[in-house]
C-alpha cells in the first residue's frame, strides 16, 4: 500500500480529465460569447468570429505562457531541495481557483476578459510547466534508469487515455446536460471539482518516493566502473594522486553540448506541435469541416489515442531500436500526419491524419528519459523546469505567430500553419541527428528496456 501511495499517476489521470472538461468549455463559452457580440450579418461574420475567438486566445495564451517566468523555476528549486509535493501541489491549487473564473462568466455574465485574470492566475501558480515538469521528476525518481523511459511513457499513456475519456464524455455532457443560459456550466463544475479531489489527493495521500531501487542501482553501476576502472600506477601512488577519475564515470558525464542539442530538437519539436495545435481547434470549427461539440469530443478523443499508440510504439520498438531511433520515428510520424491535415476538407480525413500520427508522442518523454538517466536525481527539477521554461517561452511566440499566420490566410489557404509545422518538425531531426553522431560511444545509443 505505502508504494502505491508514491504512484502520480491517479493524479495524472484526474486532472487531465477535468483539464479535458474545462477545455472544450471554454472553448465554445468563448464562441457564444464572441458569437452575441458580433453585429456583422454579412458573409464575413465566419471570418469575424473566428478572428475574435483567435485574439482571445493569443492574449489567453501569452499570459499563461509568461506568467509562470516568475514562479516555475523556484518552486522546482524548492522541490529538488525540500518537498517534491510542492511542484504538483501549488500548480494544482492555481488551477483549481483559476478555472473558478469561468464561473460568474456563465452564470453572472461577467465579460470573457475575466479569463485573462484567470490565466494570471494559473500562471503566477506554476501552470503546466511546474506541474509537468514536477509530474516528469517525481515518476523519474519512482523509477530505475532501465526503466526511466518505459516509466515516463506509462505516464503520457495515462494522461491521454484520461484525455481520450474526458474529451469524450465532455462533448456529450456539454450537449445533452447544458442549462438553458449558461452553456458549459456542468463541464465547468464537475473540472473544479476533480480538480478539488486531486488536490487533497496529493496533500494528504501521495507518499514521495523514496527512491530506493535507483540509488541501489547507481550503486551497482559504480561499482562496476570502478571494477573496470585500471589500477592506478605506482608512480601515481606515491604522488598521492586520489583524484583520478574512473573511465566508467566520464563516459557517462553529459556536456553541454549534448544536453543543449537534446534542448533543440525539444524545443523545436514542441513548436511544431503546439503551433498545428493551437490552431487546430478553430480550424475544426470553422469551415468546411464545422464540428459541432460532439465531433469537437470525437476529435480531441482521437488525439489522445495517439497516448496509447506512441506507448506501444516505446514498449514494442525499444528492445530493438536506440533511443535517437525512436525519436526520431516520433518525429517523422508527426510530420507526415500535418501535412495530410493541412489538407483535410472532410470527417474521414481528419481521422486519418491523426492516425498516421501515432507516433507523435515519443519524442518528449524520451528526450526526458536521455537527460535523466545522465544528471543526479537532486537537479531532475530544475532541469525539466528549465526545459519546460523554454517550451513554455518558445510556445508564446509559436501562439501568436501561428494565430497571426492563421488569420492571415483564412480565406486563402487555412491548412498553412500545419505546413509550416511540418517543416519545423523536419528541423527537428537536425539538432538529434548531430548528438546521435558526435555522442555514439556514449549517451542516446544507450537502448531502454
Amino acid at each position: 500500500m505505502v508504494t502505491m501511495r508514491t504512484w502520480i499517476e491517479p493524479v495524472v489521470a484526474g486532472a487531465q480529465v477535468a483539464s479535458s472538461f474545462y477545455d472544450t468549455a471554454l472553448l465554445f463559452v468563448v464562441k457564444n460569447y464572441y458569437n452575441q457580440t458580433i453585429t456583422s450579418v454579412n458573409t464575413s461574420r465566419s471570418v469575424t468570429l473566428q478572428k475574435a475567438i483567435s485574439n482571445f486566445y493569443i492574449i489567453h495564451n501569452l499570459i499563461l505562457g509568461l506568467t509562470p517566468l516568475l514562479s516555475a523555476y523556484i518552486l522546482a528549486r524548492i522541490g529538488d531541495r525540500q518537498r517534491r509535493k510542492v511542484t504538483i501541489c501549488v500548480p494544482l491549487l492555481g488551477y483549481f481557483l483559476s478555472r473558478c473564473f469561468l464561473l460568474p462568466v456563465l452564470f453572472l455574465s461577467w465579460p470573457i476578459e475575466v479569463m485573462f485574470g484567470s490565466a494570471a492566475l494559473n500562471g503566477l501558480t506554476g501552470w503546466f510547466t511546474t506541474y509537468w515538469a514536477g509530474v516528469m521528476a517525481w515518476a523519474a525518481l519512482d523509477s530505475t534508469k532501465k526503466r526511466r523511459s518505459l516509466k515516463l511513457i506509462t505516464i503520457e499513456l495515462v494522461y491521454g487515455l484520461s484525455g481520450c475519456v474526458g474529451s469524450l464524455a465532455s462533448g456529450h455532457i456539454f450537449v445533452s446536460v447544458t442549462m438553458t443560459h449558461n452553456q458549459g456550466s456542468p463541464l465547468v463544475i464537475s473540472s473544479v471539482s476533480i480538480y478539488l479531489i486531486c488536490l487533497l489527493y496529493s496533500i494528504f495521500i501521495l507518499k514521495e518516493p523514496n527512491n530506493e531501487p535507483a540509488l541501489q542501482e547507481n550503486s551497482d553501476d559504480e561499482e562496476v566502473n570502478n571494477e573496470n576502472s585500471p589500477e592506478p600506477t605506482e608512480r601515481s601512488k606515491l604522488l598521492g594522486d586520489t583524484n583520478r577519475p574512473s573511465l566508467g564515470h566520464t563516459a557517462l558525464t553529459p556536456s553541454k553540448g549534448f544536453i543543449a542539442l537534446l534542448f533543440a530538437t525539444a524545443i523545436l519539436y514542441n513548436i511544431s506541435v503546439d503551433g498545428a495545435m493551437d490552431v487546430l481547434s478553430l480550424f475544426l470549427i470553422n469551415e468546411p469541416l464545422k464540428f459541432s461539440p460532439t465531433y469537437i469530443g470525437y476529435a480531441s478523443a482521437a488525439g489522445y489515442l495517439v497516448f496509447i499508440t506512441s506507448f506501444l510504439g516505446v514498449f514494442i520498438f525499444s528492445r530493438c531500436l536506440k533511443d535517437v531511433t525512436l525519436i526520431i520515428m516520433g518525429i517523422v510520424s508527426f510530420c507526415f500526419g500535418i501535412f495530410i491535415m493541412a489538407f483535410v476538407r472532410q470527417t474521414f480525413l481528419y481521422f486519418i491524419a491523426r492516425a498516421v500520427m501515432m507516433f507523435a508522442l515519443i519524442p518528449m518523454p524520451t528526450i526526458r528519459s536521455v537527460l535523466s538517466k545522465h544528471i543526479g536525481g537532486s537537479s531532475y527539477g530544475k532541469v525539466f523546469v528549465v526545459l519546460q521554461l523554454s517550451i513554455a517561452i518558445t510556445g508564446v511566440l509559436t501562439s501568436i505567430v501561428f494565430n497571426e499566420i492563421y488569420q492571415a490566410t483564412l480565406t486563402s489557404f487555412n491548412g498553412t500553419c500545419f505546413i509550416i509545422s511540418g517543416i519545423l518538425s523536419i528541423l527537428g531531426i537536425i539538432p538529434i541527428s548531430v548528438a546521435a553522431y558526435k555522442y555514439s560511444s556514449g549517451f542516446l545509443h544507450a537502448r531502454t528496456e
